[in-house]
């Protein structure tokens, strides 16, 4: 693989189970590939890239209904809508002559004024994308239509942001180091603090159907750390104080399984991956393992719940990068003999069939979170 070498913080690759998107390094625009997950192997020498950015692809998401479709953003202030082809391969992608068939957007929104840092699709609307830019804003899109419905102002850049369980707020980390919670409808702030005061980007996730946060960031010493927060209570600080991790300079990416209540943390640039389980009653974090390994990665993705192996008690699939040229799955695996359905690591997950339109969301529309399977 040419895994993208830009600097910029996203996470570098996403699947959603079926395929993997990777940001490509190449040159002429931006590019990002998308393999499908059972083609394995060596990539052939060339390779059929998504192309239509005029700048850097900097992030990409799947759209969680519609396992063909996804979006990309640039340096170049556009975000980008594409559908994979009925029968696309990443090996085999040239025509009869032999020529490699790239592939075009379908569509393009445009309204940020700055490169487009971030996409991530809302959890359970219909055709809801939001975005964060170097001109300070989230943006929510109706990517039906492709008009932005919503912004939200910051007063500096946006390092990471989060939905919560049913979509109606969301949780953004800024430069200026402070974390925001935000009703998206309304575009108001309900609760926002000091978060990390380390120099390097924070990250935040929310954690499952909770008003609870948690966040990777620095301290002043440049030591990597962990903080869980009160949703509505940023400013009351981190609960029971900051989780010191180790003294890493790569940046933390955080992912949160809400069926186990397990938090993993992936970090840039060294090959670790830890995972600790949130305990709801009492607020805490507690270390339970971590997975080691000497090749760093710099990016990292999950599959959604429903695409695990549930005849291995697989609890989390992920993919890491591994020295900027391959890629390599990753299998969590809860160590049980059983022929029976494992019911307590496998409640109901996220659906692929949205709860609600674009329409009613951004009317105001309220469910208690997405339709489970």
């Amino acid at each position: 693989m040419k895994i993208s070498k830009n600097a910029w913080d996203s996470n570098l690759i996403k699947s959603n189970g079926k395929y993997i998107s990777v940001n490509w390094e190449s040159s002429g625009g931006g590019a990002f590939a998308v393999i499908p997950i059972e083609e394995v192997g060596k990539s052939p020498d060339q390779v059929p890239l998504f192309r239509g950015h005029t700048a850097v692809v900097l992030d990409t998401d799947f759209n969680p209904f519609n396992d063909r479709q996804l979006v990309s953003c640039s340096d170049d202030g556009k975000i980008a809508i594409w559908e994979i082809p009925e029968n696309y391969s990443f090996h085999n992608g040239v025509d009869d002559e032999g020529e490699v068939k790239d592939i075009a957007p379908i569509a393009k929104l445009s309204g940020h004024t700055k490169k487009v840092g971030h996409v991530q699709f809302h959890p359970l609307a219909e055709n809801v994308l939001a975005s964060s830019s170097m001109d300070y804003t989230i943006k929510l899109w109706d990517i039906k239509t492709g008009e932005c419905k919503i912004t939200l102002k910051h007063k500096d850049l946006v390092t990471s942001f989060s939905f919560n369980y049913d979509g109606s707020k969301l949780v953004s980390t800024s430069r200026d180091k402070k974390i925001r919670v935000w009703d998206i409808r309304k575009g108001e702030i309900i609760s926002e603090g000091p978060g990390h005061t380390g120099a390097k980007n924070s990250r935040a996730v929310w954690l499952g159907n909770s008003n609870r946060i948690a966040t990777t960031g620095f301290d002043r010493f440049s030591e990597r750390q962990l903080g869980v927060w009160d949703a509505e209570n940023i400013s009351n600080g981190a609960i029971g104080g900051f989780y010191s991790v180790d003294s890493s300079s790569g940046i933390l990416m955080p992912f949160f399984d809400d069926s186990t209540k397990l938090l993993f943390i992936a970090g840039k640039g060294d090959g670790n991956i830890r995972y600790f389980e949130f305990d709801e009653e009492n607020d805490e974090l507690f270390s339970l393992s971590e997975f080691q390994s000497v090749l760093p990665q710099r990016g990292f993705a999950v599959a959604p719940k429903r695409t695990v192996n549930v005849h291995e008690n697989e609890i989390l699939r992920a993919f890491k990068s591994l020295n900027d040229n391959s890629i390599e799955p990753i299998s969590f695996i809860v160590p049980r003999r059983s022929e029976l359905f494992q019911d307590d690591i496998y409640p109901d997950a996220p659906s692929n069939i949205p709860a609600l339109t674009a329409d009613e969301w951004f009317a105001g529309e309220e469910v208690n979170g997405p339709l489970l399977i």
